[in-house]
């Protein structure tokens, strides 16, 4: 049985490493590709910028491993060999989920993805459960964190509308200021923004690969 939980706990490592490699890819896309895309600045700067993101992000990720943790199921309520099940589900189920959003080209969330990958798994055990021990089906909240996994979901819905409302309001307030009456703020505004452009292209060279083309962006 050591033998057997050992091995668990090796194909863990391995999955943990490949879903690594996917998330990381998965979010690259998310967050990069829009700023690489315009060429809002040189690449090497997008990848430092990105790169102390993802460092800040990893030393204050305390949150996540505690939803993972005890947010979504109640652990005390599980066997260590069911939750060594759940999350082997989790990682196997997460890996073909990203890749294969990443293949195709669609936009995921890793988190959304972690989120519901353990809800799903610890919902399937506790049914097994109830199912093993001839209970009632309303028993599978004694399995489930109930309130922690409707404000998790909760909050994943919620932060989708108050991001495409907040896109939507800045976006309209930027075009009343610039673009709704180009005729009228074309005067005021292009003397800033020319300004602004020339020092930008002052600063901030960009090399096209390979071409010796210099081409510079503010």
């Amino acid at each position: 049985m050591d033998l057997y939980y050992t091995l668990i706990v090796a194909i863990l490592f391995l999955l943990a490493v490949s879903l690594l490699i996917v998330g990381v890819s998965n979010d690259a896309v998310n967050f990069l590709n829009s700023a690489i895309g315009s060429k809002a600045a040189p690449f090497r700067l997008i990848i430092l910028v990105a790169a102390v993101g993802i460092l800040g992000g990893v030393m204050f990720s305390n949150g996540m491993m505690e939803v993972a943790r005890k947010g979504i199921f109640n652990p005390e309520q599980f066997a260590f060999s069911e939750i060594m099940v759940i999350f082997l589900a989790v990682m196997l189920t997460n890996i073909l989920l990203l890749d294969f959003f990443n293949t195709v080209g669609l936009p995921t969330s890793t988190t959304v993805s972690v989120v519901f990958g353990i809800l799903g798994a610890a919902i399937a055990i506790s049914l097994w459960k109830i199912t093993m021990n001839d209970a009632l089906i309303d028993g599978s909240g004694d399995y489930i964190n109930l309130e922690s996994s409707v404000l998790i979901i909760a909050g994943i819905f919620i932060s989708v509308v108050i991001a495409f409302n907040a896109g939507i309001i800045i976006q309209w307030i930027v075009r009343l200021a610039f673009s709704f009456n180009i005729g009228k703020t074309y005067n005021y505004c292009s003397g800033i923004w020319g300004g602004i452009c020339h020092h930008s292209h002052s600063v901030l060279p960009f090399h096209q690969g390979g071409r010796g083309i210099h081409t510079r962006f503010p």
